[in-house]
C-alpha cells in the first residue's frame, strides 16, 4: 500500500521559509499531521491557523545541543509518535576555506550535521520499536558539484550524505527508510546576500571566489527550481513503500551531479592500474601522464 494514502505525523525543521515551509504545507495539504519547527515559532502562526487540527508549531534551534531531543519528546507526547522526520534546517557559508574561521566552520557543522544527527538519534528508538519510519535528509547538489567559495558548505553536505547513506543500511532491518534530497537552485532565500559571507575577506582570493560569490547572490529570486513543486515530490517520495536513497531536485542538480559522477568515474579508471599496484607483490606501473 502506498503510504501517502494514510495520514502520518511529520516533524519538519526550518519551517519559517523556503523548503521547510513548502514541505510542511505540502504534507498538510495531503492530510498529514505536521509538527513544524523554527527558531521563532511565531513565524508559523499562519500554518496553525489554517490547519488547526493538523499543524503544531514548536520552537527549535537545531544547533542548540540538547534541544532536538526535547522537541522530539514533546512532539511525540502531543501526537503519539513521529512517522517522518525531515531534517531541512540548514544554511550556506560562502568563502574560501582560508577565509572561514574555526568558529564559523564549527557553527556550520552544528547546523548542517550535528543538529540533524541529534534529531535522528532522538527519533530512532520509537521508529525501531514500531519497525517503521522515514528519515528525509536535506543535502545539496553541492555534495557532488564543487564550486570555489563553498568549501565549508560542501564539507557539511558531504558529511551529511556520508552519515545518511550509512544510516540507511544500519536501520533498514528495522523497516526504517532514509531519503537524501539533493536540490539544486530553487527560489528560496538561501542565496540572499544577507545570509552569505564570512567575517574575513582575503583579497588574494577575490579572483577565485569573487565571481562565484557574485553569481550565487545574483541568483537570488531567479533560481529555476520551484520549491512548492519540489515539496510535492518530497511528499510523494516519502510515501513510497520503497523510496530511493538519493533524489536530485532540479535540472541543474541532475546535470551537475551526473557530470561530477562521470568525472569521478573517469579519474578512478585512469588510475586503476596504479591502485591495483599497491598490493603486496605487485610491480611498479607508470603513472598516468608521466
Amino acid at each position: 500500500m502506498d503510504a501517502t494514502q494514510r495520514p502520518q505525523t511529520w516533524l519538519v525543521t526550518g519551517c519559517s521559509s523556503g523548503f521547510g515551509r513548502a514541505i510542511a504545507e505540502a504534507a498538510l495539504r495531503r492530510g498529514h499531521r505536521v509538527v513544524a519547527t523554527a527558531r521563532d515559532p511565531e513565524t508559523l502562526g499562519d500554518l496553525v491557523r489554517e490547519w488547526p487540527d493538523q499543524a503544531i508549531a514548536l520552537e527549535l534551534d537545531v544547533a542548540r545541543a540538547g534541544q532536538p531531543p526535547a522537541v522530539v519528546a514533546e512532539a511525540t507526547a502531543r501526537t503519539g509518535g513521529i512517522d517522518v522526520l525531515v531534517n531541512n534546517a540548514g544554511r550556506v557559508q560562502f568563502g574560501a576555506l582560508e577565509e572561514v574561521s574555526d568558529r564559523e566552520l564549527r557553527d556550520l557543522f552544528d547546523v548542517n550535521v550535528f543538529g540533524p544527527a541529534e534529531l535522528v538519534r532522538a527519533v530512532l528508538p520509537q521508529m525501531r520499536e514500531r519497525r517503521s519510519g522515514t528519515i528525509v535528509q536535506m543535502s545539496s547538489m553541492g555534495s557532488f558539484f564543487i564550486s570555489p567559495g563553498l568549501s565549508a558548505y560542501t564539507a557539511t553536505k558531504a558529511a551529511l550524505e556520508g552519515l545518511s547513506v550509512t544510516l540507511a543500511q544500519e536501520v533498514a532491518p528495522f523497516g526504517i527508510r532514509v531519503v537524501v534530497l539533493q536540490p539544486g537552485g530553487h527560489r528560496t532565500s538561501v542565496f540572499s546576500a544577507a545570509r552569505l559571507g564570512t567575517e574575513q575577506r582575503i583579497p588574494a582570493y577575490e579572483d577565485v571566489v569573487g565571481p562565484n560569490r557574485e553569481f550565487v547572490t545574483g541568483l537570488h529570486g531567479k533560481q529555476e527550481g520551484d520549491p512548492e513543486r519540489a515539496a510535492e515530490i518530497v511528499v510523494d517520495v516519502a510515501g513510497l513503500d520503497r523510496p530511493p536513497l538519493r533524489v536530485p531536485l532540479g535540472v541543474d542538480a541532475f546535470e551537475r551531479i551526473t557530470e561530477a559522477l562521470e568525472a569521478i568515474d573517469g579519474n578512478i579508471r585512469q588510475w586503476e592500474a596504479v591502485a591495483r599496484s599497491s598490493r603486496f607483490g605487485a610491480g611498479r606501473v607508470p603513472l598516468p601522464g608521466a
